[in-house]
């Protein structure tokens, strides 16, 4: 019975135990390196999911129709990534508890629920998406769909339903480990060392600065910085039982994933560019499959079969994180704490069982015969544009709640940074999500003016905020024991009249936004 107990608390990672009454006490290298060890997941493991079936289309877009000449973007997105993902990172270990269901207690159940909401929609057709992936990269080998998609779906359920995070956490390594195929990759489509730098380094565009150039490089940015990354990591956090004082190595947990996500990316897109950019023009791409067929058409040494196996294991975790991450969401919806991966079948049948019944769905959605795949992949990109600006302002209003955080809350310094990425990432999703929905919009334009409008808004508001921000939290303990009271106990925030207006702003965007999507969706499916 002491041993069960223990087990509640401690931290079971893939690579080591981290016991309960343990206090953070290291000393040399060694030790800090075995903690990493045990700490390291969350953060790898959401990284290496987003680069999913969307992802691997993307940079290979980006690579067979602009060459090189789009790399630059890519290291670009290291500070946004560690940036996100640290906050959430952050409120996951001093709550204790759910991304969704912090925002129904402290922004407001309605904005929770629509919050979860949109994000189990926006889940369950991005799980769909994956299972596109498995389907493609399977045909590349000859395998039929009605074979690869239930065997994918059969083998993602056996793989979490294991009752143990640890085993989990193991397999989700396995996965992570098949990025190491792109070493392969890369020396036999002979990738030149000489073009990455060139392209890493000069901002260029091939063909000219273009419409579909600059939404392309919108979609990169989007597909890296997806809205369930916020949900999932937070609450995998929680389901780990990383608590503040190891706090500091989950941050290197993001910072490895999020280094490792861009270099995946940038070989990808290397990959695409030397084997097949010389082969069309800038508006050659197609699919996936078709993508791994010309590789093994015009740079042959099964530089086809390593892509399609990439193109089927970022599937695969992509359908495996982004399900979880739904499951997650009901829990915080019924505003109870999710069972989480360390419960058996049996005592968790409704937590296994939603999880079951996304992944059989989007299945099945997937074989249907005529099923409009076209459309909900217009759908995914359009609703990841619509919900990104409001998930990330709502992970600025919980990292700054000073009852939720305490001496966690965001520094000043951080929270320039920080608004200056939300700035960015809601200009990038409105030009995404109104471009999708307007196919003859002019991008170029669209985002010079909102660019201005945004860097104007940024001049004048950053200094006016500095001004009125809170003085630091001051407490006189250690910050690494402080954790957030009950729920119960914390006052609710003061309705001030900014955060009315931004809210009600975000209500209005939100409510227009959803309605063009409707509308667009419709039309395209009664064409």
């Amino acid at each position: 019975m002491k041993r069960e107990r223990l087990d509640e608390t401690q931290i079971s990672g893939a690579f080591g135990t981290i016991a309960n009454h343990d206090e953070g006490a290291r000393r040399g290298l060694r030790a800090r390196v075995l903690t990493l060890l045990a700490i390291i997941g969350p953060g790898l493991i959401v990284m290496i999911g987003d680069n999913d079936a969307g992802g691997v289309s993307t940079y290979a877009q980006a690579g067979q129709n602009f060459g090189y000449s789009l790399l630059w973007t890519l290291p670009l997105l290291i500070p946004v990534l560690v940036v996100n993902q640290e906050m959430v990172a952050r409120l996951g270990v001093v709550t204790g508890i759910g991304h969704g269901r912090l925002i129904r207690e402290r922004i407001g159940r309605r904005w929770g629920n629509v919050a979860i909401s949109s994000i189990l929609v926006l889940n369950f057709l991005i799980i769909i998406t994956e299972f596109i992936g498995v389907s493609l990269s399977m045909r590349y080998f000859g395998v039929s769909p009605y074979l690869s998609v239930p065997v994918a779906v059969v083998a993602l359920f056996a793989v979490t339903a294991t009752g143990s995070f640890r085993r989990w956490e193991r397999f989700m390594m396995l996965f992570v480990a098949v990025n190491l195929l792109v070493i392969p990759l890369v020396l036999r489509a002979h990738v030149s060392s000489g073009s990455i730098s060139h392209g890493l380094s000069h901002v260029a565009m091939r063909g000219g600065i273009s419409s579909a150039g600059v939404l392309l490089i919108i979609s990169i940015i989007g597909t890296t910085v997806a809205p369930w990354q916020l949900f999932f990591q937070e609450s995998n956090i929680v389901d780990k039982r990383i608590t503040p004082r190891w706090l500091n190595y989950e941050r290197v947990d993001t910072i490895i994933g999020s280094f490792i996500v861009v270099t995946v990316a940038t070989v990808l897109t290397a990959v695409t560019a030397a084997g097949l950019s010389s082969h069309g023009g800038t508006n050659a791409f197609t699919s996936s499959l078709d993508v791994a067929r010309g590789l093994q058409r015009f740079v042959g040494h099964g530089t086809g079969d390593f892509f399609a196996i990439v193109l089927l294991n970022a599937s695969i975790i992509g359908a495996a994180v982004v399900t979880l991450a739904s499951s997650y969401a009901v829990g915080d919806l019924s505003g109870r704490a999710s069972k989480g991966l360390n419960v058996p079948l049996r005592e968790a049948k409704g937590f296994y069982g939603l999880f079951a019944g996304l992944l059989a769905v989007a299945g099945v959605v997937t074989l249907l015969p005529g099923a409009p795949l076209g459309i909900i992949t217009l759908a995914v990109q359009a609703l990841c544009g619509l919900m990104l600006p409001t998930t990330t302002i709502f992970v600025l209003l919980l990292a700054n709640d000073r009852e939720a955080l305490g001496p966690w809350v965001n520094p000043k310094w951080l929270n320039v940074v920080a608004v200056i990425i939300v700035v960015v990432l809601v200009v990038l999703s409105v030009v995404l999500m109104v471009s999708t929905l307007f196919s003859s919009v002019n991008v170029v334009a669209l985002l010079t003016w909102l660019g201005a409008i945004a860097g104007v808004g940024l001049v004048v508001g950053l200094p006016i905020g500095l001004r009125r921000s809170a003085p630091p939290v001051v407490y006189d303990g250690d910050r690494l024991d402080w954790r957030m009271p009950r729920l119960a106990l914390l006052e609710t925030p003061k309705p001030s009249r900014a955060r009315r207006v931004l809210l009600m702003a975000n209500g209005i965007y939100l409510a227009t936004a959803g309605i063009l999507l409707v509308v667009r969706v419709v039309q395209l499916a009664t064409s």
